[in-house]
């Protein structure tokens, strides 16, 4: 079950207020357009943010990456998209997870999606690995990627995301926001400088109570 601690759901999508909920520790789902949870929600402050060396590591063992950024609703949308990120998900988390019908309405309704941006990543002019994402003024929300689990390396999930971190940063936003922190196997969003995490009141900077509370 996905941590929610409150649910809302809005029709006054301006940066100015989507910035404040997101401060509150709310995040976007996809359930439906303009839905909120309040969750354990992880965000990297980009004015505290310096690659690392296992930051570097990643970015050189994913060299080859490339970036680019489209607007939502999607032109030229193809089923090869919808059932990647079907496939993603159920090998990450189990069948029924993720649908291509969902992701189909994702990038292309935009009466029922809150998402506005695909990252889309490249490798030899190849679309590769790709990221539904929300982007205001201030603050970027990294949502759900996917990839082929099984012809791209380890460290792929990680590159996908030290770019769209870098590019954030690039854009002078002051956050990226990168989803919830509810399972041990969520650790991997900790590898940037500059974490903060919502505790349910406020936002916590200490990584060692974050770990305990699992």
């Amino acid at each position: 079950m996905y941590l929610s601690w409150n649910e809302k759901t809005i029709t006054d999508f301006s940066d100015k207020n989507i910035n404040a909920l997101y401060n509150e520790g709310y995040v976007f789902t996809r359930v439906k357009k303009g839905n909120l949870n309040q969750t354990r929600s992880i965000r990297v402050n980009l004015s505290q943010f310096e690659l690392s060396s296992e930051n570097r590591r990643v970015l050189r063992k994913t060299e080859d990456l490339g970036l680019e950024i489209k607007n939502l609703p999607l032109e030229n949308y193809s089923w090869e998209i919808g059932k990647l990120a079907k496939d993603f998900y159920s090998k990450k988390f189990g069948d029924g997870t993720f649908s291509a019908n969902k992701t189909k309405e994702l990038l292309t309704d935009q009466n029922k999606s809150s998402f506005n941006k695909l990252f889309v990543y490249t490798k030899k002019n190849d679309s590769v690995g790709y990221c539904i994402t929300a982007e205001t003024n201030g603050i970027l929300h990294y949502c759900y990627p996917f990839y082929d689990l099984e012809k791209n390396s380890k460290d792929m999930g990680l590159g996908m995301m030290t770019r769209a971190v870098l590019w954030a940063k690039e854009q002078n936003k002051k956050y990226i926001y990168l989803g919830s922190f509810q399972r041990s196997t969520d650790t991997y969003k900790l590898q940037f400088s500059g974490i903060e995490w919502f505790d349910g009141k406020i936002w916590q900077t200490n990584l060692e109570d974050l770990k305990h509370v699992l």
